[in-house]
């Protein structure tokens, strides 16, 4: 069973930057693509951003590029979400998902951690 725990979550101006961040509980991190969805109140949850196993391929939501930055340490099982320039409309529930040997970034997420809030005031 494999355990996410994302952290770094926190209430930030508008402009301003922060960094999530998510470990995994699994001997074989390097090879799951992990991703970043997020949920904000009275909407569906929407893809982010994800990086691939292996070749580290990244992928993002066009509402995000060029502003928000995926990354991963497999050395220490974590994956990180650098998010700059944000928006108020950036503000949701960040969750961390894992898919072992996934090819791309469409999915089935097989594991996902319990979220940590994010949010961006004006």
């Amino acid at each position: 069973q494999v355990q996410l725990v994302e952290s770094g979550g926190g209430l930030v101006q508008a402009g301003g930057s922060l960094r999530v961040s998510c470990l995994a509980s699994v001997r074989t991190f390097n090879s799951y693509t992990m991703a970043w969805f997020r949920q904000a109140p009275g909407e569906e949850r929407e893809f982010v951003a994800a990086i691939g196993w292996g070749s580290g391929r990244t992928y993002y939501a066009d509402s995000v590029k060029g502003r928000f930055t995926v990354s991963r340490e497999n050395a220490k099982n974590t994956v990180y979400l650098q998010m700059n320039s944000l928006k108020p409309g950036d503000t949701a529930v960040y969750y961390c998902a894992a898919a072992p040997l996934l090819t791309g970034w469409a999915g089935p997420y097989d594991y996902w951690g319990q979220g940590t809030q994010v949010t961006v005031s004006s």
